[in-house]
């Protein structure tokens, strides 16, 4: 016997998928684009964009790791390949000793300003520009709820069983 979803299940099914899917696509396509263009990858640019704007130009790895959304094992490498590039460097925190610094260097800043245009070029061709004003206040209020929450809640990164979405 087989027990068909109920109409708001199937709803929430389906607009995870496409909400899922849209996303993926988006991220592959800015970052294959990014790198093209600029010779920067997506999850980079990311990272030297958080760097650009926090205080002083640094974060500690963790709070690195919770605004891209990826796990310290992973930022960690990521971090690795920026400071080889010379775009990254890490310090130790003046208050706290045993806190890891990602600090963003003047090559970081200059790879991110070089980027920056491709980047915003793309996002306007993907994304933007297919959004009334509207639809983009209300994307913006919907990221920063969900985000907010995902970081609020857990890290994103957690080895958890999920349910098929």
């Amino acid at each position: 016997m087989s027990t068909a979803p109920a109409g708001s299940d199937l709803t929430a099914q389906r607009t995870m998928r496409a909400f899922l899917s849209a996303a993926r696509l988006l991220s592959e396509q800015l970052g294959r684009e990014l790198r093209r263009e600029s010779d920067v990858s997506q999850i980079h640019y990311e990272v030297l964009a958080w760097l650009s704007d926090a205080p002083g130009h640094s974060l500690p790895m963790t709070a690195l790791a919770r605004r891209t959304g990826v796990s310290t094992s992973r930022l960690t490498h990521l971090v690795d390949r920026l400071e080889q590039q010379g775009r990254v460097e890490r310090l130790a925190s003046p208050a706290d000793g045993r806190v890891h610094l990602a600090h963003l260097t003047p090559a970081g800043l200059r790879a991110l300003e070089d980027a920056a245009p491709w980047h915003a070029a793309c996002a306007r061709t993907r994304l933007l520009d297919h959004l009334s004003d509207e639809q983009l206040r209300q994307l913006q209020a919907i990221s920063e709820q969900l985000q907010h929450h995902l970081t609020a809640h857990g890290t994103p990164h957690a080895d958890h069983e999920r349910a098929p979405v």
